[in-house]
């Protein structure tokens, strides 16, 4: 997979953006850079301004406060340019029902100029939509139809895709295809994608990072598996040796016993060193695994147990 390294320019940076209608605060203060070459996932429970914010982002709804760039143009003071980088589905995708797909899309590509034959029959294959594409919207699953939603989405070539709550309505393969679309989409089309959803499981399994938004406010950044360019093997990490004698293991190697054997902080590149010692000591290694921290148990944390499903 092509992903971003730690210098790319972010493809998207919010800078204290508020909004506000009334007296009620919608979104405070929100500053966020968005990673070139990523699924970067906006979390949080309904109602914390995940929408809100997407609107602006694609010019929906005003900016009280702030300003959003896309691809460094401003979506205040160069709308055209900034919007232009940016393809999105916004709640639902909406579309002809009484056409096919692929008529659908030639109607999108008479509104954006360069679309041609040959990209609208790349979109359709990315989201692997052949088989029935020459068929009527009206016939297509919820699913099928996101799939064209998001083709239609891809079909200029944005530099970032948005996509708010997709998997809402989805059944488990829908929600699973779409998760590979995504992937595909960063590797061979080198879009980066911005996806909100409150669905705490379906983010840790589709994004590299997540920022968890509530009341409106940015709580935290997470990246939830290595980039390019990181050194994982230099990385410290709690490392779960299943042994059969915990406590002597313990006096060889250190570490402390818990009820699943003995965890160790050490790095990847240590491990096979404290593997040997255990097994040149006689000790019987039934399997080494890191322990990881699941996404819900970091938003628990984060959020000091505020509900979100």
């Amino acid at each position: 997979m092509t992903l971003s390294t730690p210098a790319a320019e972010p493809v998207a940076r919010l800078l204290n953006v508020s909004k506000s209608i009334g007296s009620k605060k919608l979104v405070s203060d929100l500053t966020l850079d968005i990673p070139a070459g990523q699924v970067f996932g906006f979390l949080g429970p309904n109602g914390a301004g995940k929408t809100t914010t997407i609107r602006m982002m694609v010019g929906l709804i005003s900016i009280s406060n702030g300003d959003i760039l896309i691809g460094g143009k401003s979506i205040r003071h160069q709308f055209e340019e900034a919007v232009a980088q940016v393809g999105a589905i916004v709640e639902n995708p909406e579309m002809y029902k009484f056409l096919t797909g692929y008529q659908n899309l030639k109607q999108y590509a008479r509104m954006v100029p360069g679309v041609t034959k040959q990209r609208i029959d790349e979109v359709v294959t990315l989201v692997g939509l052949n088989q029935r594409i020459h068929d009527r919207v009206k016939s297509y699953s919820l699913g099928m139809r996101q799939r064209l939603g998001v083709a239609q989405a891809l079909l200029h070539r944005p530099k970032l895709l948005i996509l708010d709550e997709p998997t809402n309505g989805l059944d488990p393969q829908g929600i699973r295809e779409l998760r590979d679309y995504l992937r595909r989409l960063c590797q061979e089309e080198g879009t980066s994608v911005f996806v909100s959803s409150h669905l705490l499981s379906e983010m840790e399994l589709m994004c590299d990072t997540v920022a968890v938004i509530q009341n409106g406010r940015l709580i935290d950044v997470r990246g939830l598996r290595g980039l390019e360019g990181d050194d994982d093997g230099a990385r410290k990490m709690e490392i779960l040796f299943e042994v059969n004698e915990p406590a002597a293991a313990q006096a060889l190697i250190g570490g402390s016993i818990r009820k699943e054997g003995l965890v160790v902080t050490a790095t990847r590149d240590e491990i096979p060193a404290l593997n040997q010692r255990l097994v040149g000591e006689g000790h019987l290694v039934f399997g080494i695994r890191e322990i990881t921290v699941s996404l819900e148990d970091q938003f628990l944390k984060m959020t000091g147990g505020e509900g979100i499903e």
